[in-house]
């Protein structure tokens, strides 16, 4: 049987935002902000240190509006912007990534996820070794949905040290017994007050997870309510009020929460496979940002 091979796909801002939230204040002693950096870089080197993957890709937002903001010009529109000094740090992650020989991938009108989605659909159909795994390094919970046999995700529990790897048994534990593919149409019950996804008013928690497991995915709830059948009328009246008053809503949340799997992206995996980099024009750039406990730490990236 042929050797395993693992890729490693990195949620790049959501880590970058729970790094700086996470971490004080560091400052260079010519007053730069680094914090966000150096948190995101503890956790990728753990990553490293802990799945040593033969591949790694790297995906960051693109500035812009996406697609979802054309669905939906409330999407995301409760969301604080974040400070400025968090945003000054981004282009030098990228930096150090490309440093590191790690390919970044971003496009306008799509989110972060929506490139891990597609880049998790294509690793297991474009290689030429067929087991493979995916490991999602991510700072938030939202890419869940895309966990299934070949994909796990890696991600944050508090702070930058706390972590947890999610696979499927460990998202129905957390979740009441749904599975990873449910969570969207869980989304699409219960909003997500993050994202400004409106959901169904009154449906939470405990009940989206009632309903989710009595039948499976919205579209079958919905065509019990529809077709008034015996199981849609052990739904409570006034939920069942709710549901069917909502039901345009709940629709539309569901495709707000999903997650891409085909953007038009040039994902090869040769390009993502990991290979030497240039130690002495890293520890000058950390040196640099002050980061000289993080020096003795650095990773041999090699795919050999």
């Amino acid at each position: 049987m042929k050797h395993k091979k693992r890729l490693l796909i990195i949620d790049a801002n959501s880590l970058i935002h729970r790094a700086y939230h996470a971490l004080p204040r560091l400052t260079t002693k010519k007053g730069e902000l680094v914090n966000a950096i150096y948190g995101f870089l503890l956790v990728f080197f753990r990553a490293l240190k802990e799945f040593r993957p033969d591949f790694v890709a790297a995906t960051f937002d693109f500035p812009a509006p996406t697609f979802r903001h054309e669905q939906f010009n409330g999407y995301k529109a409760t969301r604080p912007k974040a400070p400025d000094d968090l945003y000054v740090q981004i282009p030098q992650v990228k930096k150090i990534l490309e440093n590191f020989n790690i390919q970044v991938f971003e496009k306008k009108g799509f989110e972060a996820d929506d490139i891990i989605g597609t880049i998790a659909r294509l690793s297991p159909r474009k290689h030429i070794v067929p087991r493979i795994e995916n490991v999602i390094l991510s700072g938030d919970l939202d890419v869940l949905q895309l966990v299934n046999p070949q994909t796990k995700v890696y991600t944050l529990k508090k702070g930058v040290k706390d972590t947890v790897l999610y696979d499927q048994d460990r998202v129905r534990e957390r979740y009441g017994g749904l599975k990873p593919e449910q969570l969207l149409d869980f989304k699409a019950l219960k909003g997500d007050p993050s994202d400004n996804i409106p959901g169904v008013p009154g449906i939470g928690k405990k009940t989206a997870i009632q309903l989710l497991n009595e039948f499976q995915n919205l579209d079958n709830l919905y065509k019990a309510i529809d077709g008034h059948t015996s199981e849609s009328q052990k739904i409570k009246t006034r939920i069942r009020s709710i549901l069917k008053s909502y039901k345009d809503q709940a629709l539309l949340s569901r495709e707000l929460a999903r997650i891409k799997k085909d953007v038009p992206i040039d994902f090869n995996f040769k390009n993502c496979a990991l290979k030497g980099y240039d130690k002495k024009k890293i520890v000058e750039i950390f040196k640099d940002l002050e980061f000289h406990s993080l020096i003795d730490k650095l990773p041999n990236l090699s795919s050999d």
